[in-house]
């Protein structure tokens, strides 16, 4: 095993949104635009975001098929991975298929893997280092993703101080929302990075400590966001605060059930391709899309100020 340690999984890597077009012959209809999400990882990197996370919940990673899966997470080293980090997800129901992902993103070029406790299971305390110890033989830098709302299972402080000493763990990326977490997690784990996971918390988390932003926005403002990791990170409390405040009612689509449409319908309204999702997920209800869309205007509105002032 290379010595994962060594690597950190910090700053802004974004968890991509994935393009489809119709194709009556493809699953539900819609087919990887690959090309597409080529050219949109490298647009995030080229706008300062640090890297990518392929095949994570905003990829969609549950409604690709075995090959469409492992062809994203390529297309995206392929892309960015000279010039920024590629942390795959390698989410899976059980300790076996979640290490499967994690060799084949080793085998791929990967930088790291990002990974959820069993999807399916709501597995106990010995069943999730277990899991996490299979995910690290693999060999790449692991970031764990404490997502209790998604799957049950809470990776609390003191269970992350025992997953923290597995080698070849490095980061968390902490999704409950409770902010407090980040230095309850720095005290009793300080071995491993801790990562903003939702973005309506994110300048908070980092704060508090945090050294990474895993992100969903940044697909939609890729620069304001590097920018507004780079303010909160070196002390600029205000400035970082006047760019955020304007961003946060939108960032807390984030956090909703309708999460992947309200970014890719955010893209949409910044000039860049969102396209449909994959079934499960469905349109937005009007509601919603009237919701996103305010939102995301008022956003956009006092970015366009803050550059023109």
């Amino acid at each position: 095993m290379s010595d994962t340690k060594l690597l950190s999984l910090g700053g802004v890597i974004v968890a991509t949104a994935l393009p489809y077009y119709e194709d009556a012959s493809a699953p539900a209809g819609l087919a990887v635009d690959y090309d597409k999400y080529a050219e949109h990882c490298r647009w995030l990197v080229d706008n300062g975001c640090r890297g990518v996370g392929p095949n994570g919940s905003l990829g969609e990673y549950s409604s690709l098929t075995d090959d469409e899966r492992r062809r994203v997470a390529r297309t995206a080293v392929e892309a960015v991975g000279k010039d920024g980090v590629v942390v795959v997800g390698v989410h899976g129901p059980g300790s076996h298929q979640a290490k499967q992902w994690a060799e084949i993103a080793a085998e791929d070029g990967a930088h790291g893997v990002l990974c959820l406790p069993p999807t399916m299971y709501r597995a106990n305390r010995g069943e999730v280092i277990a899991h996490y110890e299979a995910v690290a033989s693999a060999g790449l830098p692991v970031m764990v993703y404490n997502n209790p709302i998604d799957t049950k299972v809470d990776l609390t402080p003191d269970l992350l101080a025992e997953i923290a000493q597995i080698d070849g763990v490095v980061a968390v990326k902490e999704f409950s929302g409770d902010v407090r977490r980040v230095l309850e997690i720095k005290e009793k784990a300080p071995g491993i990075e801790v990562v903003a996971g939702a973005d309506d918390v994110t300048l908070e988390a980092l704060l508090m400590g945090a050294t990474g932003w895993f992100a969903g926005f940044p697909n939609v403002f890729p620069a304001e966001s590097a920018l507004l990791y780079e303010l909160a990170t070196t002390g600029k409390l205000e400035e970082a605060r006047a760019l955020y405040e304007p961003l946060v009612a939108a960032f807390r689509w984030d956090s909703r059930t309708e999460f992947v449409q309200a970014i890719k319908l955010g893209m949409e309204q910044v000039g860049r391709y969102g396209g449909p999702c994959r079934p499960p997920r469905g349109p937005l209800t009007d509601e919603h899309r009237a919701g996103v869309t305010a939102d995301m205007a008022r956003a956009i509105e006092a970015l366009a100020r803050r550059q023109a002032a």
